[in-house]
């Protein structure tokens, strides 16, 4: 294969976590032009790596209603002459726009009743046949369909240019009148609230650490998290210490660059966990309803707190009883284990 087109998965998280397997295939086809279809939302994050020569937006809407839009994505991957699609995304859409787009070679996981459209409908790997982080599912189609090796030992994700990342974070800080040490906070969670900690112990964890370090603190999310960003930010200013939030105010390259900025991120299991714990930055994840080992950061300075609870982790969107997972955790916990990663 000389033209090769990923489709890429749709989520922060999953999109970090299979870097890995899209580096694998780099060193595969080393000649390769090598291109990504993405989702707009996390486009930047490829659009930075090495790996990618060129980022294709994925312009047609998800689902059923949208054929019009799905024909034309076909057409513009027929025009660029690609001869192989490596799916790491699982839906049929996926398998359906590259068989459209008439890419000889198709390969992808045999899920969603897709395999008539695959040419290499490669079958998943059940329970325990490979470890259970989610990067090792991504590098399993790749080793299964003959384009990589064995698996690696253990799973270690980075993203590539931290330290110009991080020169460029300091410069939006400054922009926006942030000097100093800057302590981030993610409080968010896209899956549901049963994986969100607390927002007022965020707030009291981040003002520990912000305090210990003379630091300031910085909020992130989306602009539907900026509501929860802003109790959080009121509430770490009550303990004294000067807090800014930037829900909503930041595209994903200016987080990636604001987060490389940062000392130290405190977060849920989210996109931003993965982000950051992915560029080195030393990352402090509350887990509670989701496995703390299949989703977890990665890496020697990225740490997981969660509680021994029988119920979790429960996988669910809500929590149906007191949400004991989370609310055992004490803002104490959080604070100290931060501090301990930036000593």
């Amino acid at each position: 294969m000389r033209r090769i087109v990923v489709r890429a998965t749709n989520w922060v998280g999953d999109a970090v976590m299979s870097l890995p397997a899209l580096r694998a295939i780099r060193e595969r086809f080393p000649q390769a032009h090598l291109a990504v279809l993405a989702l707009g939302w996390v486009a930047d994050l490829y659009g930075r790596e090495s790996f990618a020569d060129e980022v294709i937006p994925y312009t047609a809407r998800r689902g059923a209603k949208d054929w019009e839009g799905k024909w034309r994505l076909a057409a513009e991957l027929r025009e660029r002459k690609f001869d192989g699609a490596i799916l790491l995304q699982n839906a049929f859409e996926a398998a359906l726009v590259v068989y459209l787009a008439g890419i000889p070679v198709r390969i992808g996981y045999a899920r969603d009743g897709r395999t008539p459209l695959l040419t290499h409908a490669i079958p998943a790997p059940k329970k325990g046949e490979i470890p259970r982080h989610e990067s090792f599912y991504y590098l399993e189609l790749l080793r299964r369909a003959g384009l990589a090796g064995p698996l690696p030992e253990e799973a270690l994700i980075r993203l590539e240019g931290a330290s110009a990342a991080r020169e460029a974070g300091r410069v939006l800080f400054a922009r926006r009148g942030v000097t100093g040490p800057v302590i981030g906070v993610s409080p968010g969670a896209a899956y549901g609230t049963a994986k969100r900690w607390l927002p007022e112990r965020f707030a009291e964890a981040a003002a520990m650490v912000a305090s210990a370090r003379a630091a300031s603190v910085a909020l992130f999310g989306s602009g539907g998290e900026r509501p929860l960003c802003g109790v959080v930010a009121e509430a770490a200013r009550k303990f004294g210490v000067p807090c800014r939030n930037f829900a909503g105010e930041t595209a994903l390259g200016e987080f990636i660059e604001m987060a490389a900025a940062c000392e130290a991120m405190l977060t849920n299991d989210s996109g931003a966990m993965h982000i950051a714990s992915a560029l080195g930055i030393p990352t402090v994840a509350v887990f509670g309803a989701t496995d703390h080992v299949a989703t977890g950061p990665t890496g020697p300075l990225a740490r997981v707190v969660r509680e021994e609870v029988e119920c979790s982790p429960c996988l669910l969107r809500e929590c149906p009883i007191d949400h004991r997972c989370m609310t055992r955790v004490s803002a104490g916990r959080v604070a100290r284990t931060a501090l301990e990663l930036l000593r």
